[in-house]
């Protein structure tokens, strides 16, 4: 039994979701990167001797923080899209752990990554692997009551 809209009855909640976080990404990537090279500038460079793993530790503390603060990272907001769990309720902190361990497990293994972008295309609730593991999914949030 899940609590999240149903995506025949009520695709309003779903309508461009995919599209929507391409662009999240697109966005959250840059902030990410933008602050790697903060990061790289302050330590007088020497961060970019260790660059691909300062951008995965940056990407985990930035995707769990925003996450779990507003079920959404900046970019989803800017999308106006956020995260909802399998019972109908924003992520808590475990469930965005869990949701930025799984991302950052796809994007390691780029097969695993296309199949989940695949999937966040076709699947009727937008879903992607981690998604459909964690019974959760992307929403467009609704306007002020």
């Amino acid at each position: 039994m899940t609590h999240l809209p149903d995506p025949v009855y009520q695709s309003e909640f779903y309508s461009s979701v995919p599209a929507k976080r391409l662009l999240a990404w697109c966005f959250d990537t840059i902030v990410i990167l933008l602050i790697c090279v903060i990061i790289g500038l302050l330590t007088v460079t020497l961060a970019f001797w260790v660059f691909p793993l300062l951008v995965l530790t940056v990407s985990f503390i930035y995707r769990l923080l925003t996450i779990s603060n507003r079920s959404a990272t900046w970019g989803m907001r800017l999308m106006n899209i956020e995260f909802r769990r399998n019972d109908g309720m924003k992520f808590d902190f475990a469930t965005a752990f869990l949701h930025t361990l799984g991302y950052i497990f796809s994007v390691g293994l780029p097969l695993i990554q296309l199949v989940s972008v695949v999937l966040m295309a076709t699947s009727q609730r937008g879903q992607g692997l981690t998604d459909m593991v964690l019974g959760t999914t992307a929403l467009n949030r609704r306007g002020p009551v």
